[in-house]
């Protein structure tokens, strides 16, 4: 195809142009949208795209110095292979189990213990993911090391021993940042601040004080004297999607775009009125995840709710109370 032959043509449409693609990163631009739909974009990648991390571990021996909690979390911190992530369902949605089943999660078994002077490290290596799975990829360790070996997790002298049973299950970093599939997400508009959205505090010269980033390049610099034009608005944004090793970066962003549409088209269940499931039937494509329990719709709650199902006043313990007891807030007085 003739590139050249495009030239010239008005733009129509989100437009996306690809910097640098890495396996780790990606680089792009994305232009002739809103920037509060690029902006719910950047959003939905750090903390709505779905994958695995380790969400209970079963401790059966542990004689390491480190405590049981401490080992616990530092194991949900171990990145997992997503890839396919949508043949898992959440265990909230699982209808074979009420806790965790070969449908809704992945079981790593971790294992070592030190027989040697020397001390033994354990690393993401030697978790061993059990079957049957949902596919061949989904539960994995990430390794990227040039050794082989994965995030260390603990230390072992000569007869410690470890031994536990690790229960991975799907979710979303919004839940639990264990579950984010990017380390960070860049995110730039005018990098020449034309707009004035950007107030700078300097001391002498914000032009040393601040100084441009190389997107600057891709955009005009201001002309001296030019006219400042108050209707014009950001089209143009430059992402930067750095991925923790569990999903590639350009399937972080496909996953984001599909999430975000998911979310669209249950707002627009919700406006029209519509009370089917929100299936593929009613707008073209899969549906969000199903409520949490309490029953508020996932992502669209009223600020009250949690993942433990409590809503209005309630805590996890009840009613108004704490673990010490009854607190002044919608009671007349203290007791």
């Amino acid at each position: 195809m003739e590139y050249d032959a495009l030239d010239g043509l008005e733009d129509v449409g989100p437009r996306v142009v690809v910097r640098r693609a890495l396996k780790d990163r990606a680089d792009f631009t994305l232009e002739n949208i809103d920037l509060s739909f690029a902006n719910s974009l950047r959003r939905t990648l750090l903390a709505e795209v779905p994958t695995m991390a380790i969400d209970l571990v079963e401790v059966q021996a542990n004689t390491s110095s480190l405590a049981d909690e401490f080992i616990a979390h530092r194991l949900g911190l171990v990145p997992l292979n997503s890839k396919s992530v949508d043949d898992v369902s959440y265990t909230r949605d699982c209808e074979y189990c009420e806790q965790y089943c070969e449908h809704c999660s992945v079981t790593l078994d971790l294992h070592a213990r030190c027989t040697g002077d020397e001390i033994m490290k354990v690393y993401a290596r030697d978790l061993v993911v059990a079957e049957p799975r949902p596919n061949e990829w989904v539960g994995m360790p990430v390794i990227a090391d040039a050794l082989g070996l994965g995030t260390l997790i603990c230390k072992l002298r000569k007869g410690q021993e470890i031994r536990m049973k690790c229960v991975a299950k799907k979710g979303i970093a919004k839940e639990h940042a264990k579950w984010a599939p990017t380390s960070a997400v860049g995110f730039e508009y005018d990098p020449h601040n034309k707009l004035q959205h950007l107030d700078y505090w300097y001391e002498e010269n914000p032009e040393k004080e601040w100084p441009k980033s190389e997107n600057a390049k891709w955009e005009d610099p201001p002309q001296d004297g030019e006219p400042f034009d108050y209707s014009v608005q950001p089209s143009k944004f430059y992402f930067d999607v750095e991925s923790i090793g569990n999903l590639e970066p350009d399937a972080v962003v496909l996953q984001g775009i599909k999430v975000l549409q998911q979310k669209l088209a249950l707002v627009i269940q919700e406006l029209s009125g519509d009370d089917r499931n929100g299936d593929a039937d009613g707008f073209g494509g899969t549906r969000s995840p199903d409520g949490l329990q309490g029953g508020a719709d996932y992502g669209v709650d009223q600020g009250y709710t949690t993942p433990f199902g409590n809503t209005g006043g309630q805590t996890m313990y009840g009613g108004g109370t704490t673990p010490f007891g009854a607190t002044p807030y919608g009671q007349s007085g203290w007791q």
